[in-house]
């Protein structure tokens, strides 16, 4: 049986955001092919932590302290050549530094697969000091997997390992519909034929652009996710923006099923992917997204799934609202068209794409240790 390791700063049940989700959709994914999956991630309190998820395995670690948003363990620096030393492939997702130096410590003789999920954008002064670190880290490992081809081509950093660079696109499951008498409470309480966002308040999802473009249209808006009014910088909300903070996984389809159109006005290549608009693809709605280079405009192709609009622009992203508020068929074609690019990205296509790579990791690896290449 293949056994994988996947390594990350942070992990369900503490973070339910995008790359502990990833993650947990490859481990589940992989155990119905055969595979054991474990995960070792840093916790603030492992005693809260499970030693399984579903299929597979956890690994916690204790959090020492945190550096420019990042998570460090001394214990997994003391741990993690005991711990790795039963797999066959470790599967870093990036970026997390202190991955890198576990890497160096420990990890070196594993075969490495690297998830390259996002440039680093926040932290470009202290990139500086990191970079030599970091291009030594990927011109290590035997697989470096870009989540899109729009990524891997406008990336510097994977330009620059352009021959290790392997397209893996995400994916999900497939949707389950919610009762209606869930959707219904929905609707009594936010009506429908609303503008809906997901997600958490973080610096590059672009909400202020959103509040912008809400109160010149005068559309309606429905912002769902761990959001409140100071993040907004005391920009006045109109009434026609509701914040319904944080919902279940059943929520987020009862409003996916309301919605006129989903909004991801993120406007920093940090939005490298996007998951989540692949869940309002998934549910047929047409989107709006922000041309950034990155992921977003390869599931949300302009003109055919919804529309891309310029980054940081709230008149292009009121226009590309109105648009879809005013035209019925319009709405109608484009959702149509975007649930048909789900096909593309669903989570069994991506794990058939993993399981290959890491079959061809190891084979090389064969191949290098019989010849002493």
């Amino acid at each position: 049986m293949l056994k994988v390791l996947h390594v990350y700063k942070t992990y369900l049940p503490e973070d339910n955001t995008g790359i502990p989700t990833v993650i947990h959709s490859l481990a589940e994914g992989l155990a119905d092919r055969g595979v054991e999956n474990h995960v070792m991630a840093v916790y603030n309190d492992t005693a809260a932590v499970p030693t399984r998820i579903g299929r597979h395995h956890l690994h916690p670690m204790k959090a020492s302290f945190t550096l420019a948003s990042s998570s460090f363990s001394l214990q997994a620096a003391r741990d993690f050549g005991r711990i790795v030393a039963p797999f066959d492939v470790v599967t870093y997702h990036f970026p997390w530094p202190f991955a890198d130096v576990l890497y160096f410590l420990h990890g070196q003789s594993k075969p490495s697969v690297v998830v390259y999920h996002s440039d680093i954008v926040r932290q470009r002064h202290l990139l500086r000091f990191y970079r030599f670190l970091m291009d030594a880290f990927l011109k290590s490992a035997d697989a470096i997997v870009a989540t899109s081809p729009d990524y891997a081509r406008t990336s510097e950093t994977l330009c620059r390992h352009r021959s290790k660079v392997e397209v893996i696109p995400l994916g999900i499951g497939e949707r389950r519909p919610p009762p209606p008498v869930r959707v219904e409470e929905w609707l009594r309480c936010v009506g429908s034929d609303f503008f809906l966002f997901v997600g958490s308040a973080r610096y590059y999802k672009g909400l202020p652009f959103l509040l912008e473009a809400a109160r010149k249209t005068g559309l309606p808006v429905v912002i769902a996710g761990a959001v409140d009014r100071s993040e907004f910088g005391g920009i006045p909300i109109p009434s026609h923006v509701r914040l319904v903070g944080v919902v279940s996984e059943e929520d987020k389809e009862c409003l996916l099923e309301l919605c006129r159109a989903f909004v991801l006005p993120s406007h920093l290549r940090s939005e490298a992917f996007g998951v989540v608009l692949l869940e309002a693809a998934r549910a047929g709605r047409p989107m709006i997204s922000c041309e950034i280079g990155t992921g977003t405009t390869y599931i949300n192709l302009d003109g055919e799934t919804g529309f891309a609009v310029p980054p940081a622009d709230p008149a292009r992203l009121g226009e590309a609202m109105l648009r879809l508020a005013q035209d019925d068929a319009l709405a109608a074609r484009l959702g149509a068209n975007a649930r048909a690019r789900f096909s593309l990205f669903r989570a069994e296509t991506m794990c058939e794409a993993y399981l290959d790579l890491y079959r061809q990791v190891l084979r090389r690896h064969r191949i290098r240790d019989r010849t002493g290449g």
